[in-house]
């Protein structure tokens, strides 16, 4: 029996959705072959998976060096990418791996309507995420993209407007979005994009974290979709734990035969959680 005698468990709706999951499938069948597959961008946003796959040969790359890349093959991630990265491809004979989340790639066409309709475009999302940055490309870079309420200035904005999420925010967040704009009288076209996979998580984490005496919640440090999860379980049980990788783990944090539950965001892979169990039980 170990010292501190923890009871472990795992949320079972934890993890990649099946957007990352259909990425790092395509990325890890290169892989599996022994071919190089060059990543634009992190292929997810959790450095431990990033390391996992780079490690059996995978190669991320920036924007610019990706422009200077011919002749190779190069996956989008589920992410999404703006319209000109689909130029630099075919103009560079890359032999393209397309991942993009079925779930962003509606959307993008959702919001190239709206602007090709001559519709006033703002899309409530995090400035330089990648999804962002290719539902902008959408726009030609027209639209207006904000974080939160206090970045508008109502008195330039448009009496009418066409509103999308990002696929990761907050439901509530983007409800008292679109309730505060109506409330100073402007007119909104409301687009409900947020995914239905991660929307669903919040209900199930709030559950999973009221069951236990402490949390352990794992993701990446620039996963948007971690943060408003961690969030979430902080708000049910103020005893949690951020963390992104195992050894970041303070044994200080428990008390004897405390019940411990471990969870994390759509980017947080399976074996990461599992070793974290493992790491606990041994404790």
């Amino acid at each position: 029996m170990s010292r501190l005698n923890l009871s472990v468990s795992i949320d079972s709706h934890s993890g990649f959705c099946f957007g990352v999951v259909e990425a790092i499938k395509r990325a890890e069948e290169f892989l599996d072959n022994g071919k190089q597959i060059y990543c634009l961008g992190q292929i997810v946003h959790n450095e431990e998976e990033v390391k996992r796959l780079e490690s059996k040969g995978m190669k991320t790359i920036t924007n610019e060096e990706y422009k200077k890349l011919k002749d190779a093959p190069v996956l989008f991630r589920a992410h999404g990418e703006p319209p000109h990265s689909y130029q630099i491809a075919k103009k560079n004979n890359i032999n393209l791996i397309d991942a993009s989340c079925p779930i962003v790639t509606k959307l993008q066409f959702r919001v190239r309507k709206a602007y090709l309709r001559g519709e006033n475009v703002y899309i409530f999302g995090k400035h330089h995420h990648p999804e962002v940055i290719g539902l902008l490309g959408q726009t030609d870079d027209n639209a207006v993209v904000f974080q939160s309420l206090e970045e508008l200035n109502l008195k330039q904005l448009p009496a009418t407007i066409t509103l999308f999420s990002q696929t990761t925010r907050n439901k509530k967040e983007y409800a008292k979005v679109i309730n505060f704009l109506k409330s100073k009288n402007i007119q909104v076209k409301v687009n409900h994009s947020i995914c239905g996979e991660v929307a669903n998580r919040q209900p199930e984490i709030e559950m999973f974290c009221k069951n236990h005496d402490k949390i352990l919640f794992i993701a990446g440090k620039k996963s948007s979709n971690g943060k408003v999860l961690y969030g979430v379980c902080k708000n049910v049980n103020t005893n949690a734990h951020f963390i992104t990788e195992v050894k970041e783990i303070d044994a200080s944090w428990f008390n004897p035969n405390d019940s411990v539950g471990i969870c994390g965001a759509t980017s947080t892979p399976q074996w990461l959680m599992q070793n974290a169990k493992k790491y606990l039980e041994d404790l």
